[in-house]
């Protein structure tokens, strides 16, 4: 229950119950479209499709919390770059590795604790009707 108005008590009490705080940052990326070519079948590598990714980044306790700065956290208009370059430089068969290597790379140029990668095909190829299929991965820091 927080004092009342009249009576917010002692400034270093204050100071030392925020020293106390941690805070931890996630951030989420959530529907980031793009075209890619991976797939098991051929098809699915030579025409493309439709990826759709969201992301998970456990970023710890970035200095923009206080500082208000973007280069003091992770900036997730260059995340999104990256992951767009990752999913389109090469094909992969599964979306296992296509996870994983996007998750490998975030880990290695951002400072991150840990990551969430899902990968989505809203439109898989299958005899079956199925609206989407999903991989999603985690992976930390060592």
């Amino acid at each position: 229950m927080a004092p009342p108005d009249d009576d917010l008590g002692d400034e270093d009490e204050i100071d030392g119950e925020e020293a106390e705080r941690r805070t931890a940052v996630a951030i989420e990326v959530t529907g980031l479209s793009l075209y890619t070519h991976h797939g098991v079948s051929e098809a699915e590598r030579e025409i493309g499709q439709r990826l759709v990714i969201d992301l998970t980044l456990e970023a710890g306790e970035p200095d923009a919390t206080v500082t208000d700065l973007v280069e003091d956290t992770v900036d997730y208009t260059e995340v999104c770059s990256l992951v767009t370059l990752v999913a389109q430089q090469r094909s992969y068969a599964t979306l296992e590795r296509l996870c994983a290597a996007i998750a490998d790379r975030l880990l290695d140029d951002f400072e991150l604790e840990s990551v969430v990668v899902k990968a989505t095909k809203p439109q898989p190829p299958s005899p079956l009707a199925v609206e989407e299929v999903a991989v999603e991965i985690w992976r930390e820091r060592r």
